[in-house]
């Protein structure tokens, strides 16, 4: 017998199949068409401009960010509120090296999908668009200042697909991570004809590297440092005096994630005395939280996910871990991301293969897959009451930040 849920979902799934040209030219487009964080001007119109030719109330320039917009789908109406979550910025020199452009198009296609049936749910749908997700700009992780403005207020859910090497459901964590920037200042001078004159700057990065090495060995296990220089100097003849370098710390958890960004402060500080530099430092983005999966939802979205033939019930622990703003999301609403496979493990992530990878046919059909399954999510929760329950209970129940980052 054939449900109204039934319904729904055939014609969610068949808007979603007309719109697939347009969403995978708008994929394509953003492969050939890469923006960095806080800079995706051109996506973000692009996805705001197409989702209000389906109905949708869009707010733009949010949360202090140009490229940020939360977009309310049609029929919306007091009841269970759920996010559906697209990123879309790009990676410097490799471009959509993990596949943001296919997150985009499928949480657009969910959109455009559900904006058809809106005022016959039980509830509404609301499509946010989270900028600067990657790390590579200076103040990133858009879902944290969107959470701190209140736009992540008030959901009951939140979901989101990412593209990956294989289909799963992931119950695993991620780590929490900070950003440090830390710059040396010191004295210029002729490095042959009077280099006693000079402070060198660049001495106390190279110190401040060794100094971290070195503590990396005591630290524990799932302690992750590492550092990039941003600036060594402008000449081979001159003694620098300036330099800076960018860090990037994460851990399992908050506490000790801030405990280390205090130790490699202090290497830098040390390394500023060693060497007759001063030193100055700022965080340069919010710290990323741990992800808190919740599970019932995960279940949710793992049945319509095999209803279409991506088998999750096979997922693996992950060895290693990344980090993510859709970890911030997690401590303030149930949130769970699910995976699809667009190209296999030999691709090493953030990569030129990961980006060439989104625009084959595999990479097309995650599109249609992450749009119809978080589409059916959708509707399943709206309608279905005892999982809205075990879904709050869940996350009453788990263990969450709640301070400030």
């Amino acid at each position: 017998m054939t449900t109204q849920r039934d319904e729904l979902k055939t014609l969610v799934r068949k808007e979603i199949e007309a719109a697939l040209p347009t969403l995978t030219d708008l994929s394509d487009w953003m492969y050939a068409n890469p923006e960095l964080g806080r800079q995706e001007y051109q996506t973000s119109t692009k996805i705001v401009d197409l989702i209000s030719e389906y109905g949708a109330n869009v707010k733009k320039n949010i949360a202090g960010m140009e490229t940020a917009f939360v977009a309310d789908l049609p029929g919306a109406k007091a009841g269970p509120r759920l996010g559906i979550i697209a990123e879309y910025d790009a990676l410097p020199e490799v471009g959509q090296g993990c596949g943001h452009n296919i997150i985009a198009t499928a949480a657009l296609g969910a959109a455009i999908g559900l904006s058809r049936i809106g005022d016959r749910l039980p509830g509404s749908v609301q499509l946010l668009g989270t900028p600067a997700e990657e790390s590579a700009v200076p103040n990133a992780g858009g879902k944290i200042h969107m959470i701190r403005d209140g736009y992540f207020k008030g959901l009951d859910a939140g979901i989101m697909i990412h593209p990956m090497t294989d289909d799963r459901l992931d119950y695993d964590s991620s780590l929490v991570a900070k950003g440090l920037e830390i710059a040396f200042h010191g004295k210029s001078a002729h490095a042959a004809a009077n280099p006693q004159d000079g402070i060198n700057a660049l001495d106390a990065l190279i110190v401040m590297f060794s100094s971290v090495g070195l503590l990396r060995q005591q630290v524990r296990s799932d302690a992750r440092i590492h550092g990039i220089i941003t600036h060594g100097g402008t000449a081979p003849n001159v003694i620098p005096n300036y330099t800076a370098a960018r860090w990037r710390i994460r851990a399992d958890d908050i506490e000790y994630a801030n405990d280390l960004f205090t130790r490699i402060i202090r290497c830098g500080e040390a390394a500023a005395l060693a060497t007759g530099c001063t030193v100055t430092w700022e965080e340069y983005m919010p710290a990323y939280l741990n992800m808190v999966p919740n599970r019932a939802l995960g279940g949710l979205f793992a049945q319509n996910l095999q209803a279409i033939g991506r088998d999750v019930s096979k997922s693996k622990p992950r060895a290693g871990s990344g980090s993510t703003d859709l970890g911030n999301v997690s401590h303030h609403v149930p949130a769970i991301c699910a995976y699809l496979e667009i190209c296999g493990k030999e691709a090493s992530w953030h990569s030129t293969a990961v980006a060439d990878a989104t625009i084959t046919p595999k990479g097309h059909k995650a599109i249609v897959d992450g749009a119809v399954s978080m589409a059916f999510t959708a509707i399943d929760f709206l309608f279905d009451e005892s999982v809205q329950a075990a879904v709050k209970a869940e996350f009453a129940a788990a263990q969450r930040f709640t301070g400030d980052v």
